[in-house]
């Protein structure tokens, strides 16, 4: 959180008119796949289409904006996972909204790295074993433990690592593999090697979905010109990410340190262009069945028509 207050300190009050007229919006995103949608809709005009005038602040966790958040003086949280946001909705921390959807699982979007040497040769090796995740008790690991449980393989111990000292971690041993998510996840098996154990998009992961654009109830109150106009903006990118992966693997190394070469070579999430309360669903039954969530959260209330 003190981390977020220095990157957000001396942001400009959102929700307030720019010299020309369109609204600005401070909205915080995380330098992942899942973000695409964002700057494709900031680089190709569809924010300023709907009047809007958006300006990123780049965060390493999704969690450490949820202050500011709070505090408005961010609008929206973008690459905001799910897991994270709906816990905070249960607790009463947060009056949460979904704007728009950001990115479903898809095949290899997310992989479960080892050393090129490791001793671990299959999933069933992972019971016991320290595997590196970004946050605890979130969609990294509530996937995997149920893509174990499915094929009847003991869970791991995690451990709580940012993405970007994943690599070293594994290099250093100081754990056995890491759950690494796109751009890192190919950075990763590049330089050092390290090959994957097991997709993190297998088996009841498939599709399911990630992350997503979120505010307040607040916020969708007072500007819901603007909420809507940013679904719109969001939606309008997102089909263009769903039908052309070559504009997204051209956008991210606008805001990732991923190069042009390596962006061709990433495997890419799926962008659906509208959110899914249905497909919600399947994530709050994961989160029940582990224990993330006590009570049954209806999604469909808290996304933005």
């Amino acid at each position: 959180m003190a981390a977020a207050a220095l990157l957000l300190a001396g942001c400009d009050s959102s929700g307030a008119p720019s010299h020309d007229g369109r609204q600005q919006l401070t909205v915080a995103a995380l330098p992942l796949t899942d973000s695409a949608a964002l700057y494709l809709a900031r680089d190709r005009g569809l924010f300023a289409k709907e009047g809007l005038e958006v300006r990123i602040r780049p965060v390493q966790q999704s969690i450490q904006a949820l202050p500011a958040l709070l505090k408005g003086q961010v609008d929206v949280i973008a690459s905001a996972n799910y897991v994270t946001y709906l816990q905070a909705y249960e607790k009463g921390t947060l009056d949460l909204r979904v704007l728009a959807e950001g990115v479903r699982i898809a095949p290899h979007m997310m992989d479960v790295l080892v050393s090129e040497d490791s001793a671990l040769k299959s999933p069933a090796d992972l019971a016991g074993k320290k595997v590196a995740v970004a946050v605890l008790n979130n969609i990294q690991s509530l996937t995997l433990n149920a893509i174990l449980d499915a094929e009847g393989a003991g869970r791991p111990v995690y451990r709580q690592i940012l993405f970007p000292q994943m690599g070293p971690a594994l290099d250093k041993g100081q754990v056995d593999a890491v759950h690494a998510v796109e751009p890192f996840d190919t950075a990763i098996q590049g330089a050092s090697g390290a090959r994957v154990l097991l997709d993190g998009a297998s088996g009841p992961a498939r599709g399911l979905p990630a992350s997503g654009y979120v505010t307040t109830g607040d916020f969708v109150a007072k500007h819901p010109k603007a909420a809507a106009g940013f679904r719109r903006a969001i939606e309008a990118a997102s089909r263009i990410a769903a039908r052309d992966p070559g504009a997204v693997r051209a956008e991210l190394p606008k805001y990732t340190k991923v190069t042009a070469e390596q962006a061709r070579s990433l495997h890419l999430p799926a962008y659906p262009a509208t959110a899914d309360a249905a497909q919600l669903r399947r994530l709050v039954r994961l989160m029940r069945e582990q224990g993330l969530l006590k009570k049954n959260v209806d999604p469909a209330p808290l996304l933005v028509t």
